[in-house]
C-alpha cells in the first residue's frame, strides 16, 4: 500500500515513497514478539509481575532486564492494539522508506524503550505501588523519528477526519503528554510518551546525514 510524501531537501522537491514490505522485517517481528508476550501475559499475573517494570522491586543491576522487557507486556488489547498499530505503520515506513538497517533499527526502538522509562524510574524508586508497562516509549521513538524526517506529511487520526501536519501533531501531543503528565490522574505513564518522542528526535537528528540542517529547512518551506 503505498504513499508518497513530498520534501524540500537541499533546494528541490523531492519525493520519497514509502511502503509496506512484503519481507520480514524487524518491525513486523518485534510487533510478533509483542503480541505473544502480551497474550500470555494477560493470563498469567506471575509472568506480568516479572517483566513490568516495578521501581521498588529493582534494588539491584539484575532486575533492570525489567527496563527491556516492560516494553513487551500490555494492560489489555486496546492498549495492545493501538501501540502494535501505530508500531507496524511507522516502523515499516521508517525501516524502508529511509532504508534503515534492521539491526540500527531494533536498537533505537529498544532504547527508546528503555530512555523513557528511566525518568518514571527514578521518580518513583521508592513508590511500591508503581508499576509500568506497554511499549509507548519505543513507539513514540519511531513515530517521531518519522515526524522529524517528514515535518510536513499529513498523519489522520481516528477522530480527526482530515490529515493535520505531523509537525502540529508534534506540538500538540508534546503538550497533551505534559498537561496530562503534571496533572498526574489515570493510569496512562505520560512521561514515556515525553522522553520517547524527545529521544526520537535527537537520535533521528543523529542518524541525519545532515545532522538537523535537513530538517530545518524543510520547516522554513511548508507544503500542505
Amino acid at each position: 500500500m503505498p504513499c508518497a510524501f513530498k520534501f524540500h531537501y537541499s533546494g528541490k522537491w523531492r519525493y520519497i515513497r514509502f511502503y509496506i514490505s512484503k519481507e520480514m522485517s524487524f518491525t513486523l517481528i518485534i510487533v510478533a514478539i509483542t503480541v505473544i508476550v502480551s497474550i500470555a501475559a494477560f493470563s498469567n499475573v506471575d509472568l506480568l509481575n516479572k517483566l513490568i517494570l516495578w521501581p521498588r522491586q529493582m534494588n539491584s543491576p539484575a532486575e533492570y532486564y525489567r527496563f527491556i522487557t516492560s516494553g513487551f507486556i500490555h494492560a489489555d488489547w486496546n492498549h495492545l492494539f493501538f501501540n502494535m498499530f501505530a508500531l507496524y505503520f511507522f516502523g515499516e515506513n521508517i525501516e524502508n522508506g529511509l532504508g534503515i538497517s534492521g539491526a540500527l533499527f531494533l536498537a533505537i526502538y529498544i532504547s527508546g524503550i528503555v530512555l523513557s522509562s528511566i525518568p518514571s524510574f527514578v521518580k518513583n524508586r521508592n513508590n511500591s505501588y508503581y508499576r509500568s508497562l506497554g511499549a509507548s516509549g519505543g513507539v513514540s521513538t519511531i513515530v517521531f523519528m518519522t515526524i522529524y524526517f517528514f515535518p510536513w506529511s499529513k498523519i489522520s487520526l481516528m477522530f480527526i477526519p482530515i490529515g493535520i501536519p505531523a509537525i502540529l501533531f508534534a506540538v500538540l501531543y508534546l503538550i497533551y503528554s505534559v498537561v496530562m503528565s503534571k496533572r498526574g490522574v489515570g493510569n496512562v505513564n505520560h512521561d514515556v510518551h515525553i522522553w520517547g518522542s524527545i529521544y526520537g528526535l535527537i537520535i533521528a537528528a543523529i542518524v541525519d546525514p545532515s545532522h538537523g540542517i535537513s530538517f530545518i529547512d524543510q520547516l522554513m518551506h511548508p507544503y500542505f
